[in-house]
């Protein structure tokens, strides 16, 4: 028999007792029994088969801002530190550097998680190192669920925690090659693998360039026979520049030598060698009685030559002829005066003498100082030429070496830098840190008494709860108040349930 629904003025209400209350549960005592049972096993199954032997361990990582590495670049820098504070963007980075598949792989094969065999193992291949490989790969991804990282609000701490079922110690394990892998993972990114290598390779390199470099200097001044050529040079220059101003000058005298032996050759022409120093006038008279006593003794001797000649005869006739011409000079004599004159060397003309033999050998030295001159000057000049190449040479030579000490200065302070940032390094140093490392849990996550005691409520409560729904969506009379209540009609008979 049906329920019908009736008009809510023929509702009758009545007084609701435990029996009523209590009723569904004895009608659907099965089910409540049932539901009872199934929670409440489950809830000691969960209790006592997963959380009796459910272990976390957490561990907390710090990222801090105290440490700027040297960047590695060509030009002088240093360590600095920095005040400057966490962004959000670089806790979110580190999160995701300790979700990393990598590292879940080599923590997972680390702790022994990818060892552990399943049914799904029938499905792997047979090779061996296939079958280590996927099993390795599946449990890291199994444990990148697992692992659970959050960042603590309004902070710069981030909590990780991993739970597992069976021994205490493997979650310790796995957090703590987390951690390990994280801070190597983060070294190395933070400072790329081999730059101390790098700057080692270079610092030996550029020294090595540096020695040959001044080997090169010592040999170029052992070859070339000059320590200092642009030292030189310019001495040399200033030589050469003397030396030109010293022929100019001599050029000067020659060509004013030149002309005053011309004036002299011309005032010596005019100017008489010998001059008159003294001059005596002697009267005619000792020179008339010479020449009397000489007509004396010619007309004696023509009278004793008359005596034995003809007048024609020659001697007389010569000595006619010495006659006629003493009487002549008797008679010019007479007319005449004798003049007696002294003379010496002009002394005017005795200087103009000297010093033409003088600026003569002036001239002639000058000459030979002037083609001196010229002859050093031109050796100056290619003397200058070659030092000037080798000065050339050597500043190359030194410039090379200058480099080479500045890059091997350079590259030594870098290497320095990263040997200090490796040993930052080693004593883990770093922007991040383990701030509380993990432990092996002594005691269960969730203590399996409360979830037994929580079990037997939400057992009590679904039983009940389901025998009141079931009785709600049952359509059927029960009873036969049920009927007269509802169909308003009395009830002339009823018929129990025979129980089987």
């Amino acid at each position: 028999m049906n329920k019908t629904n009736t008009p809510k003025s023929m509702e009758k209400v009545q007084e609701i007792t435990l029996r009523d209350v209590t009723a569904p549960l004895f009608r659907h005592r099965k089910l409540t029994i049932t539901v009872f049972c199934c929670v409440f096993g489950l809830s000691l199954l969960v209790a006592w088969v997963w959380a009796a032997n459910y272990y976390v361990s957490k561990m907390q990582v710090v990222v801090e801002q105290n440490r700027t590495d040297p960047a590695i670049t060509a030009g002088q820098s240093a360590a600095i530190m920095s005040n400057k504070p966490v962004t959000v963007d670089q806790v979110s980075s580190e999160v995701a550097l300790l979700q990393g598949t990598d590292m879940m792989r080599t923590v997972a094969v680390s702790c022994g998680l990818a060892d552990k065999s399943s049914i799904s193992d029938i499905f792997l291949p047979s090779d061996p190192e296939k079958r280590k490989a996927i099993k390795a790969e599946q449990a890291a991804k199994s444990l990148g669920k697992s692992v659970k990282v959050e960042v603590a609000s309004l902070s710069d701490v981030i909590d990780v925690r991993y739970g597992k079922v069976g021994d205490a110690a493997t979650p310790e394990c796995v957090l703590r090659n987390l951690g390990q892998k994280y801070m190597e993972k983060h070294v190395q990114l933070q400072r790329p693998a081999g730059s101390s290598d790098f700057f080692a390779d270079q610092t030996s390199k550029y020294q090595q360039a540096l020695a040959e470099s001044e080997g090169k200097l010592t040999n170029f001044s052992k070859k070339e026979g000059v320590a200092a050529p642009d030292v030189l040079r310019g001495f040399m220059a200033q030589q050469a520049a003397t030396a030109e101003a010293n022929l100019y000058q001599t050029q000067q005298l020659i060509a004013a030598e030149k002309h005053r032996l011309q004036d002299i050759d011309a005032q010596m022409k005019k100017i008489p060698g010998r001059s008159i120093t003294a001059e005596t006038s002697n009267s005619s008279h000792a020179l008339l009685e010479q020449l009397q006593a000489n007509l004396l003794t010619a007309e004696l001797k023509r009278t004793e030559l008359l005596t034995k000649f003809d007048p024609s005869y020659p001697l007389v006739k010569q000595i006619d002829t010495q006659i006629e011409q003493t009487k002549v000079a008797i008679a010019a004599a007479q007319q005449s005066k004798y003049v007696d004159q002294t003379t010496d060397r002009d002394p005017t003309f005795e200087y103009l003498r000297q010093d033409a033999a003088k600026t003569q050998a002036d001239l002639a030295a000058n000459q030979a100082t002037a083609a001196a001159l010229a002859n050093s000057i031109k050796n100056l000049r290619l003397e200058t030429v070659k030092l000037d190449e080798k000065a050339v040479k050597q500043a190359a030579l030194l410039r090379d070496a200058k480099a080479d000490e500045t890059n091997y200065l350079l590259y030594l302070s870098k290497r320095e830098q990263e040997r200090t940032s490796d040993a930052l390094d080693k004593r883990s140093i770093a922007n991040v840190a383990i701030a509380v490392p993990p432990t092996v849990p002594l005691v269960t996550a969730y203590s399996p008494v409360m979830i037994s005691i929580l079990g037997l409520f939400a057992a009590v409560f679904l039983s009940l709860a389901s025998a009141f729904a079931a009785d709600y969506l049952d359509p059927s009379f029960r009873t036969p108040d049920e009927v007269a209540e509802v169909l308003q009609m009395p009830v002339l008979a009823s018929v129990p349930r025979r129980v089987a």
